[in-house]
Formats: structure tokens, C-alpha cells, sequence
């Protein structure tokens, strides 16, 4: 592999799919080998340009290095002393010129048709072969050979002394020769010259294609945001990213050639050398950093190689693992109802329903607040429907159905090894999950002091913090909270952190109970009726009877769990009354025993202006009376009342029940 350091910004690096120049082949050669390499190179126009440089050594170097100032060189080709002195001298391949049998041949048959003593000169040893058919066949050649100019020019020498006519040599043999007065005969024929260009065109295409697949590859690494060294067999850095650059503190030029574990002990790629064996993902401190190294070996044809090392910065994988899970949208997370889905005509529902549509056209927090039972949770659902993050999801949690510990992980999630018993990879939480779209905080009173400082914090910065995380995640989501409670008097009492309530309080919504809206129980209770009918199994008839009853019995009552209660007692007449067709239509008997507290003494006579005092008495009374039905079984009295166990615990607690 090439050592090469890879470019960092590559913004004005060539394009890699454009059509490459022709090959350039240069042909070295002087005299007789000139005027060879002249004749052949027209015949591979089309295929290379075969440039032909009269030069010899240095002289044919500075030649070389003139032409690639030009344009580029793919390949040398040249014979001899001279052949041998330009592979020494340059980073390019260069292709000898080697005579064959034939050409030896070929040459010795010329010879023999001139007079006197022949010599056969070669560059480097001759062939033991050549020495054996000399001698066989007595021949009477003197045969020598030559390294270098000095020892060609003695070699010459010599054999003017022995009274040798005629040498067959490379071209630097043949032109001293000529000079001494020798007749002179080169060595190489044309078929020699021909196979040695073809060689350098083949070697050069595949430099060619290998050049622009290392460039490509480059210019991919060169791009990562994480570290990247290739080392060799003997751990010499061979290539290098600017990534790693950064990562060890050099750059390229101080790191290519030297080994890794002298550079950086800890990267060290000796045992990978060694073994053979991958690393993947190893958590290592490097010089004082904690990082995340992955070793590979590298095999080629089934033989190793060289290694790679990758180095990454762990925060940046945890940033990517939170901007995934951020964007992993769970499945059915969305709202169902609209604000269509809030039925009645009242004044006071039309100024819900107007004022929510202000809300869906903001993206302040908006805080909703009713008694349990109004349709908090459907009118943030409405709001969020009616906005532009309606294709977003919808997460609802209820704050007083959590403990205080359980609740700050479904909120706010937590990376691995936050505590004992957290899942393997961590968990995401419910405002990482509500990203891009919306979260519904119902029963927002209820949430503890320390987790009110987090999500004051969610609301002003917009990023979440997991449990054991030291870096937040950012996210974008609508904030609609929901609450029974005065959280003004809670401020008060020191229950509510003030600045809290007001980041909560930008745009409020005030949904009024069902005892401020009876003219829409009509409504309610043929709506509520369709629905129940349809969830118990075959739709059925619903009867006008009951219904009219159960609205006039509920204009005199207060409604304390409002359209919950409604719709738990309408299901209860479907569940009890005969749903006989030929049945006669319902009495007041009938529906005093099904929904006994529609007649409760407390229940009579209470309009708007009822004084607190009152009304909490009459509660009470009818708290009692719904667990004295139950015989003290709370699941049952809260079926009763049409609340939730939650509800009736807290309303308990409240008026001091059971104290």
C-alpha cells in the first residue's frame, strides 16, 4: 500500500469519474536502443503515448521529471545499466528491456558474418546456459559482463586488447565500442522492445485503476468524523486520516513510515499483527481520554497484511444514540379526539372550544384546569389535533399515578448503569419520545418538588437530561398540562414552585364541570349512550324513557365526577335495565334503585353560590354513603361515585377521611 496522508478538505479535489488521460509510457534509450523504441512506439498510439527520451542516468532523470511537470508518467521503460539506475533513482515503475534466446540468436548470427573475434556482452551475469553453449559447440566467444559505466568502459578496454572485432551488448557496450573502433551489434530486437512497453502498459493501467480506488478511498476517510490509521505488516503507518491527525496531536508527514506503538503505545497494532484477531468496540483510555477503539487485521489473498485502527469519541456515539431514539417515534402514540369531540352547545363549552383554537394556534404551554372527570386529557388532545404538530405524537401520563422515582424515569429516561435493575442500552424517556410533537402532563399538582426543578429546566432550555447522562438531548415538543388543584394556593403553601406555575400558566384554559353546563346533559347523554352501547356489543336501541329521566334527575345534581360519572352511570342502566324491547319505559322507582345518589338528600337544590363549606359536607356525606354501599371496598364505592381509586383517595385526604 501506498503511504499516503489523506486530504482533510476535499472540496477542490478532481472529480474521480471523469475520463483519465491516456496512458504515457516514456522509452529510454540512446543510438541503436533510440532507434528502436522510435520505430515501435507508433504502433500503440490509441492504446499509450510512448514518449522516447534520448538520455542516460541523472541526465534521463531530470528528463523524467520535466515530462511529469507536464503532464503525468505512468511508466518507464529502458535496458541495461541505465534501465537499472532509474528504477534506483525514481517512484515510478520502470520495465527493463530484457533480451530473450531468440535475440541472442538473432544477435550472434549477425556477428558471424563479420570478420574476426566475437564478444558477447551483458548487463549483470550472463546466463550459466550461455557459458555451457559456448564451450560445447566452441564457439570461441569472449563473454563478459557489467554493472556500471566504469566497469562497461574496462570491459571494452579489455576486449580491444584481445583482439576482439565485433561486441553484441546493451547500447552503452555498443556505443563505447563504436568509439573505440569495434564494430558494434545491439542486442535487443524489436519483439524485446514491443514486450517491455506492453509490460509497462499493463502495469500502468493497474496503477491507474489502484490509484483511483486509494484516491476514492481517501476521500471517504478523509470524510469521517471518526480516527483512522492503516498500518503494514510491520506496523509502519502506511495512511492516516485527519481525524487520527487531530486524535494523536501530529501530522501526517511526522506519523507515515514510523510504527504506531512508537507514535502512540496505547493504539498499539502489534497483537492484532500478531493474532490475527478483531477488537471491535473496546472502551480504552488514550492518553487520558476515554475512547471506543475498534482494531481489524487486513487480509489480502489470504495473507495478512497490514491492521486498521478506528477511534471514536464516545460522546459523539451517545449523541448520535440520542438523536435516534429522539426520532424513533413510538408506535400509536397519537391523539384520537378532536375538538368536535367535546359535545355540548353551552355557552361555556363554545368559549372552551374558541379559546382552545387559540391555543392550537400557538406553541406556548398551556394549562388546563378542571375537576376530575371534565375531559382534560381530550380537550389537550383537541388542542394538539387542531395544531400544526397533529401528524407528532401524543404522549399522556398521569403524574399522581406514578412514585416519585418510577416518575422521573418515564419523564426523563436514563442511560445504562444509571442505577440497579436499569435496561441494557438505557431507556428513553416520555419527553424524548414526545419529541416534534406533544406531551399532556395531566394532574401536573401532583408532581413532586425536585422533579418540578427538571421540568422547569425541560421548559426553558428544551433539552432533557437521563438519568446518569452528563450530556442533555435537545428536543422540540408542546407542553399542555392539566390539573384539579388551585395552584395559586399551592404556590402559596410552598406545594409548587412559583416560577414553575408560571411557565405553566401562559395560556390557561378553565374547563367548567358538568353542575355549569346541564344544558348540554341531553346531548351528553345521548352521545354517552351510542358510544356504550356500541363498546357492550351489538348496537342497540336506546330508549327515550331513561334517558329523559336520567337528564331531568341530573339537573338537580351536582355532578361531582362530572362526565365520568355520567358515563359510568349510563353504562350501569345498560348493564342493569331489561333491554327488552316490549319493556315499558323506565320509572323513577327504577332508576332511584340503579343510581340511588341522583336522589341523595345532598343532591337537590345545589346551584352556583352553594358555599364551600356546604358542598365539602355534602361531599363528605356522600363519600361515606358510597362506602358504606361498598362495605368499605373502595374499588366498589369509587364504581359507585364513577371516579377513579386515585380520585377517591385523594378526595379523602382532602376532607380528612378516615383520620
Amino acid at each position: 500500500m501506498t503511504r499516503s496522508r489523506i486530504p482533510a478538505n476535499t472540496a477542490s479535489a478532481p472529480p474521480l469519474f471523469v475520463s483519465a488521460p491516456p496512458l504515457r509510457i516514456v522509452a529510454v534509450g540512446f543510438h541503436g536502443l533510440r532507434n528502436l523504441l522510435e520505430a515501435v512506439a507508433p504502433s500503440y498510439t490509441g492504446i499509450a503515448e510512448v514518449v522516447v527520451l534520448d538520455r542516460i542516468y541523472d541526465d534521463a532523470v531530470r528528463g523524467i521529471a520535466e515530462l511529469r511537470a507536464g503532464g503525468s508518467v505512468d511508466a518507464v521503460v529502458a535496458a541495461g545499466s541505465n534501465g537499472q539506475f532509474l528504477r534506483e533513482n525514481l517512484d515510478l515503475p520502470v520495465v527493463l528491456i530484457k533480451p530473450d534466446g531468440f535475440d541472442l540468436m538473432q544477435s550472434l548470427v549477425g556477428a558471424a558474418a563479420q570478420p574476426g573475434r566475437i564478444a558477447l556482452v551483458s548487463y549483470g551475469p550472463p546466463p550459466p546456459e550461455l557459458q555451457a553453449f559456448n564451450q560445447r559447440f566452441e564457439l570461441g566467444l569472449e563473454i563478459r559482463s557489467y554493472s556500471n559505466e566504469a566497469q562497461a568502459e574496462r570491459c571494452v578496454d579489455e576486449l580491444a586488447a584481445l583482439g576482439v572485432h565485433t561486441v553484441v551488448a546493451p547500447g552503452l557496450v555498443v556505443d563505447l565500442a563504436r568509439a573505440r573502433g569495434l564494430q558494434g551489434l545491439l542486442l535487443y530486437s524489436q519483439g524485446a522492445v514491443r514486450e517491455a512497453i506492453s509490460a509497462a502498459i499493463d502495469i500502468a493501467r493497474v496503477a491507474r485503476q489502484e490509484s483511483a480506488r486509494r484516491e476514492k478511498l481517501n476521500i471517504i476517510l478523509g470524510q469521517l468524523k471518526d480516527g483512522v490509521v492503516a498500518v503494514d505488516h510491520e506496523e509502519r503507518i502506511e495512511a492516516v486520516n485527519p481525524a487520527m491527525e487531530a486524535f494523536i496531536g501530529l501530522p501526517a508527514e511526522q506519523l507515515l513510515g514510523r510504527r504506531l506503538s512508537a507514535v502512540q503505545g496505547e493504539l498499539s497494532l502489534a497483537h492484532t499483527l500478531r493474532t490475527g484477531q478483531a477488537e471491535v468496540e473496546q472502551v480504552q483510555q488514550v492518553s487520558g481520554r476515554t475512547s471506543v477503539v475498534t482494531r481489524l487485521p487486513i487480509v489480502e489473498q489470504g495473507r495478512r497484511t497490514g491492521a486498521v485502527l478506528v477511534c471514536q469519541d464516545p460522546v459523539v456515539i451517545q449523541r448520535l444514540d440520542r438523536s435516534l431514539r429522539t426520532r424513533s417515534v413510538p408506535p400509536l402514540r397519537h391523539a384520537k379526539y378532536g375538538l368536535n369531540n367535546l359535545v355540548g352547545e353551552s355557552a361555556a363549552l363554545r368559549n372552551v372550544k374558541q379559546r382552545a383554537l387559540s391555543c392550537a394556534r400557538s406553541t406556548a404551554t398551556v394549562l388546563i384546569v378542571g375537576e376530575s372527570g371534565t375531559g382534560k386529557e381530550l380537550l389537550a388532545q383537541g388542542i394538539h389535533n387542531a395544531s400544526d404538530r397533529r401528524a407528532q405524537p401524543f404522549i399522556a401520563i398521569n403524574c399522581a399515578a406514578f412514585p416519585e422515582s418510577l416518575l422521573e424515569s418515564e419523564l426523563f429516561g436514563y442511560v445504562e448503569g444509571a442505577f440497579t435493575g436499569s435496561s441494557r442500552g438505557g431507556k428513553m424517556g416520555l419527553f424524548e419520545a414526545a419529541h416534534t410533537g406533544t406531551i399532556f402532563l395531566d394532574e401536573i399538582g401532583e408532581m413532586p418538588l425536585s422533579l418540578q426543578t427538571r421540568l422547569l429546566r425541560v421548559l426553558q432550555e428544551r433539552e432533557v437530561l437521563r438519568i446518569g447522562a452528563t450530556v442533555p438531548t435537545p428536543v422540540d415538543l408542546r407542553v399542555i398540562a392539566a390539573t384539579h388543584r388551585d395552584l395559586g394556593r399551592q404556590v402559596e403553601e410552598g406545594q409548587f414552585r412559583q416560577d414553575l406555575y408560571y411557565r405553566l400558566n401562559i395560556l390557561g384554559i378553565r374547563l367548567p364541570p358538568l353542575r355549569e353546563r346541564h344544558g348540554d346533559l341531553p346531548l351528553l347523554v345521548r352521545h354517552l349512550a351510542e358510544k356504550i352501547t356500541l363498546r357492550l356489543g351489538a348496537p342497540r336501541r336506546v330508549e327515550e324513557s331513561w334517558t329523559q329521566a336520567l337528564v331531568e334527575a341530573g339537573r338537580h345534581y351536582h355532578w361531582p365526577g362530572n362526565i365520568r360519572e355520567l358515563e359510568n352511570l349510563i353504562e350501569r342502566i345498560l348493564v342493569f335495565r331489561d333491554h327488552d324491547e316490549e319493556a315499558g319505559p323506565m320509572t323513577e322507582r327504577e332508576l332511584r334503585e340503579i343510581a340511588p345518589e341522583l336522589f341523595s338528600s345532598g343532591s337537590l337544590g345545589l346551584e352556583q353560590g352553594v358555599p364551600v363549606e356546604d358542598l365539602q359536607a355534602l361531599e363528605r356525606r356522600r363519600l361515606e354513603s358510597a362506602l358504606e354501599q361498598a362495605g368499605g371496598r373502595r374499588d366498589e364505592a369509587a364504581r359507585l361515585l364513577g371516579i377513579s381509586r386515585t380520585t377517591l383517595w385523594r378526595r379523602m385526604r382532602e376532607l380528612r377521611m378516615g383520620e
